[in-house]
């Protein structure tokens, strides 16, 4: 989203001139300076809870993100970086980002084929510890508020070069996690293998990043970014494998469930396993300000997994309703609506898309076997884009055996 600056200069931060509920720019900075003020110098200490991001620019030397909330210790790091706690509790825009914003990024910069110096100086085994991690940071220089945002990683909050960044704690690894990164593996295998272990998702994403998945002389850091949607696909791919084969669902069923401005209704009917992916950005909701109408975006994915376009919500979203279909045992096609609202008004990665899908799957259908009226109607209670419209575009829902058809 870009606000012209002229606008800025005459809001201040709030007459909300812009049209957004708050101000991003004032309520990052708030809590950043709050950070530097912590700062003893240049000299910083906290839990990581654990939260590292490995970043893309200078790639295959790239930097690296050692965070942690500024003079916070133990268990009360941990909801600086717990998506699911965050969903969980329904947490809004405004504590995300504050919570982002007091985590302090030490950077270490680090050649993408070098994992194992994050290994030797335990700073790779803290980021994947199942508790969080006491630990100290000396910085080159002290870090100047500022708050990066991404569609698809979680805010990055105020960041500096790091002189040395000392493990001062105990990692606590989850044993299958301690096995796969001693076993010689393919990255592909390790990721399956976790997942069935009962690691959940971030961890693993962490896992890929930090060059702990892999054959062993063929490791390397991924950026985060990668990392997120490439565990999303493997496991989603495996999933896949699980249901090919298996009775289709039944019934047609409509789920629905809404988080941060984000609405998404998910229709399963009877079918061999195909996805559509209908995003529609409402005007003034991030990255579509200056628009006059609704901007929709499509992916269509056939029940081989091919789809027509790389896209890390979709690929969230897929994982979630995989999971649902895996734990019922049943193949279906599946139409994802996705409706973002101006209350959306600061992006903050693909984490929140997968936990909302997931909680919509676990909730009673809003409907099972709708006539196509009946379906009409609850897209329009729900979703403020054309229920006539959305139809149209998805084609899962206009194959010749209909909806009605399963009646």
């Amino acid at each position: 989203m870009s606000i012209p600056p002229e606008l800025c200069t005459r809001c201040k931060g709030y007459k909300r001139l812009c049209g957004l509920p708050r101000c991003p720019i004032l309520e990052a900075f708030r809590a950043q300076v709050g950070v530097y003020l912590k700062l003893r110098g240049l000299s910083a200490s906290g839990s990581t809870p654990p939260s590292t991001l490995v970043g893309e620019h200078g790639y295959p030397r790239v930097n690296v993100y050692y965070m942690m909330p500024v003079e916070v210790y133990g268990e009360s790091a941990r909801i600086y970086e717990d998506p699911v706690t965050w969903a969980d509790r329904g947490l809004g825009v405004s504590d995300i980002i504050r919570f982002r914003s007091e985590l302090l990024s030490a950077r270490l910069e680090v050649p993408v084929h070098e994992p194992e110096r994050l290994y030797e100086s335990e700073v790779g085994l803290a980021s994947v510890s199942e508790k969080p991690v006491d630990s100290e940071a000396e910085l080159e220089r002290a870090p100047i508020p500022n708050l990066r945002f991404d569609g698809i990683t979680k805010p990055l909050g105020p960041r500096a070069p790091a002189r040395r960044i000392r493990v001062s704690g105990n990692p606590k690894l989850n044993p299958f996690v301690e096995k796969v990164i001693h076993d010689d593996l393919k990255a592909l295998h390790s990721v399956e293998e976790l997942y069935r272990a009962g690691v959940d998702v971030y961890t693993i994403q962490r896992l890929l990043s930090l060059g702990f998945l892999g054959r062993r002389l063929r490791r390397r850091l991924v950026p985060t970014r990668w990392s997120i949607t490439a565990v999303d696909d493997i496991i989603s791919r495996a999933l896949r494998r699980e249901l090919r084969g298996k009775p289709e669902v039944q019934d047609a069923r409509v789920y629905y469930n809404e988080y941060l401005g984000n609405r998404f209704l998910v229709v399963v009917k009877p079918g061999p396993g195909g996805f559509e992916w209908i995003e529609v950005w409402q005007p003034r909701s991030i990255w579509v300000k200056e628009a006059a109408e609704p901007i929709v975006w499509r992916v269509e994915e056939n029940a081989l997994g091919e789809a027509t376009a790389v896209d890390g919500g979709f690929s969230a979203a897929r994982l979630a309703v995989l999971e649902a279909l895996a734990r019922e045992g049943r193949r279906a096609d599946v139409v994802i609506v996705r409706e973002i609202t101006p209350e959306y008004y600061a992006p903050l990665g693909n984490w929140h898309i997968r936990e909302t899908v997931r909680r919509a799957m676990e909730l009673k259908p809003l409907a099972v076997n709708p006539t196509l009226g009946e379906l009409k109607s609850v897209l329009g209670e729900r979703i403020e884009y054309s229920p006539e419209n959305i139809l149209s575009k998805a084609k899962l829902l206009a194959e010749k055996r209909k909806l009605t058809d399963y009646i």
